[in-house]
């Protein structure tokens, strides 16, 4: 299964562009595809699209999404996860006449081989016996993308294994709700750097602020004596533990990517998949690039760099970045992309596909 390596580096631009700031990212992404920009967004304000995110776990597409609305505006993108849709579906209902309601619209709109309150059973783990159907999850599906209206829609947990792909493939004719033109993204990302996301990933216990030990460390480290270990403290200027308050792990993160084995092998296969399919366009896109073409194909502001520490003789903790690369999937050395280096050839490929190529 190739995916292409997008050079990003032949594209007009600065010698550098800070891509963990948004302001950064603003200038990089229209000095870097401007005019891909402005057509798509054209594009939006006058017709919608659905887009199948497949990646597998923890690779980043809820990023990427939202990396995209920050660009053409959440009032024409939105990104539709299934899960934290089913999550609050289960939240919500916990009201009777929330509950009320969701039976009244599934009564109409629902079709499966077992009955409503069958399928809502199983969904609320009544039932040990009978399995969700996927039908009742369109249908649940169906209810939001009216609620969101007429946008752009990355959908993402969907298809989530192999029997729902055929459901994907005509999910248009199924839902009969839009003429959307439809498309799978597929997402590239190495298990190796899957797994230094898991192992390296910290939180704020205030504000959930979300960094990296060994990718994205915050503005403030100090190194703890008694576990002879360098600690992350929130930076979110928001938060009243600014600049004090401990980063932490959550809890299996230390396992790493062997964790959610099963559910790794299960999303690979599923990618594997849905890239043989016919007639539904793909648009890949590849989260990291072999060290040996890095330097002629990307710059170097847009490798994710590693990080480490040094403990100074005044107390004060230094962070020393250096670069960062690993072996991809097929023992290739390579280098990680930031995530707006990945996502600037999403929105090419994006765009050459709904409005064509730009002429020069």
């Amino acid at each position: 299964m190739e995916f292409p390596i997008f050079a990003s580096k032949t594209r007009p631009g600065k010698k550098f562009y800070d891509l963990n700031d948004p302001a950064g990212r603003h200038e990089y992404f229209h000095d870097k595809a401007g005019r891909e920009i402005e057509r798509l967004r054209e594009y939006i304000d006058n017709n919608t699209f659905l887009a199948f995110l497949l990646a597998k776990k923890a690779a980043g597409k809820g990023t990427y999404s939202k990396m995209f609305a920050e660009i053409f505006g959440n009032d024409r993108v939105a990104h539709l996860s299934v899960g934290d849709l089913v999550r609050d579906v289960h939240k919500t209902i916990e009201d009777p006449k929330e509950l009320e309601s969701l039976v009244e619209y599934l009564k109409k709109h629902y079709r499966g081989f077992i009955s409503v309150e069958d399928a809502m059973d199983a969904f609320l783990g009544r039932s040990q016996s009978t399995l969700i159907p996927t039908e009742l999850i369109l249908t649940m599906v169906r209810r939001e993308i009216e609620k969101i209206g007429k946008k752009a829609i990355f959908l993402d947990g969907f298809p989530r294994n192999l029997d729902q792909i055929s459901y994907s493939l005509y999910f248009r004719e199924i839902m009969n709700l839009r003429d959307d033109r439809d498309f799978f993204v597929l997402i590239q990302v190495p298990e190796k750097v899957i797994d230094a996301r898991m192992k390296s990933r910290v939180v704020c216990p205030l504000c959930n602020t979300s960094r990296n030990t060994k990718l994205l460390p915050t503005k403030f480290v100090k190194y703890d004596q008694e576990s002879d270990s360098f600690l992350l403290m929130c930076d979110n200027s928001q938060c009243s533990g600014y600049g004090k308050e401990v980063l932490v792990r959550k809890e299996g993160d230390e396992l790493g990517i062997e964790a959610i084995r099963d559910r790794i092998e299960a999303d690979g296969e599923l990618i594997r998949k849905a890239s043989s399919l016919y007639g539904i366009a793909q648009i890949k896109v590849r989260n990291a690039i072999p060290v040996s073409v890095a330097h002629e194909m990307v710059e170097d502001y847009e490798l994710t760099p590693g990080y480490e520490y040094e403990l100074l003789d005044n107390g004060e903790v230094r962070t020393i970045e250096k670069p960062w690369a690993v072996e991809d999937d097929e023992g290739v050395e390579s280098h990680s992309l930031l995530a707006a280096a990945a996502v600037l050839s999403f929105i090419v490929q994006t765009h050459d596909l709904l409005c064509g190529p730009v002429e020069d």
